[in-house]
């Protein structure tokens, strides 16, 4: 089952590759911003519980698509750029075993405690 979950999340990171190709932006901005949704861990300067908002806040996959399909209704491309990155993003996190995170601090996540085989 690992290895199915980590294939869906590979699809849905392409996924993400593909719409960013149908943006007209240069290919450099994907490379440039893919990383960018971890300033959610910022949060944990202010403890785990803010933390684990905050970090999941930039890495759940319906935010993200609320953002890419509020740019697409209202034609905002910066929107849909963001939404993008968010999702893809997500999508490469959890296929390198990194989960949304529970407020016991940032190793505990819905896939498993990081650095107990589950990522």
């Amino acid at each position: 089952m690992k290895t199915t979950l980590k294939l869906e999340e590979l699809m849905m990171f392409v996924l993400g590759i593909y719409l960013f190709s149908v943006l007209d932006y240069a290919w450099w901005w994907f490379l440039v911003l893919i990383l960018t949704p971890d300033v959610g861990m910022v949060g944990y300067a202010f403890g785990n519980k803010i933390g684990a908002f905050s970090y999941n806040l930039f890495h759940h996959k319906g935010v993200a698509l609320v953002i890419y399909l509020t740019g697409v209704y209202f034609s905002l491309p910066l929107c849909q750029l963001i939404g993008v990155i968010l999702f893809s993003h997500s999508s490469l996190d959890r296929m390198l075993g990194y989960g949304l995170k529970y407020d016991k601090g940032f190793k505990f996540t819905h896939l498993g405690e990081i650095g107990k085989g589950n990522g």
